[in-house]
């Protein structure tokens, strides 16, 4: 058994039942609408949630959606419960430099870590090891605890850096699921493409879904 056997047997063990708390981090990529889908999915599937953002993963929600965050924490906090119908206790956000936050430590850390979206220069960042950040020291715990990780980057085309780090990642234990929506379940909107993605994080994460049918269920 090779060291990846090893880390990829830890992954799926760990993942045998569904987490109970996701620390969901958004960086600068495009693709918020999957972060904040998920986000109502995690929330409705009853999961607490750590909420983790860079500073361009704002600018990137402003852009790309209507949800229009106010600059205070516990104003963040209030907004991401109301718009995704969370209780106050389901949901806690940390700013980038909080490093008393538990996620910077293996001892508070949650039962997953996803990064959607995942822009080049996060995942450049976590592949070796910079921890500049809460963002990049919580995903350095879930490697080095040898918890679940899951990136899900957003960008096209790939440059061989892109390709190494995520190589290495994968090596390391991560998981890597590009935003790479298919169609064989004939998308009607855009909802639809963000759906097929989220499903497949949910999927990862052992929580029930319905948004998609799985392959060859109801003769697909």
């Amino acid at each position: 058994m090779t060291f990846l056997d090893l880390v990829v047997g830890i992954h799926m063990a760990l993942l045998l039942q569904p987490p109970k708390v996701v620390t969901l981090a958004l960086t600068g990529a495009s693709g918020a609408p999957y972060a904040l889908r998920f986000l109502q999915c995690l929330i409705q599937a009853g999961c607490e949630v750590n909420i983790l953002l860079s500073s361009a993963a704002q600018v990137v929600l402003a852009t790309e959606t209507d949800w229009q965050l106010p600059t205070d924490k516990q104003a963040q906090k209030a907004y991401f419960c109301e718009r995704a119908g969370a209780q106050e206790n389901q949901v806690r956000v940390y700013s980038k430099q909080q490093w008393m936050a538990p996620v910077a430590s293996g001892s508070g850390a949650g039962d997953v870590m996803v990064i959607c979206p995942c822009s080049m220069g996060s995942l450049s960042a976590i592949a070796n090891g910079a921890s500049d950040n809460l963002i990049e020291r919580a995903a350095d715990v879930h490697l080095k605890e040898r918890r679940p990780l899951i990136l899900v980057p957003r960008e096209a085309p790939y440059n061989e850096l892109h390709l190494e780090h995520m190589l290495k990642l994968t090596r390391m234990g991560a998981l890597v699921m590009p935003a790479s929506p298919g169609f064989y379940h004939h998308p009607q909107s855009v909802d639809d493409m963000v759906d097929f993605i989220v499903a497949r994080m949910l999927d990862q994460l052992c929580l029930p879904q319905n948004m998609v049918p799985r392959w060859g269920a109801d003769g697909a």
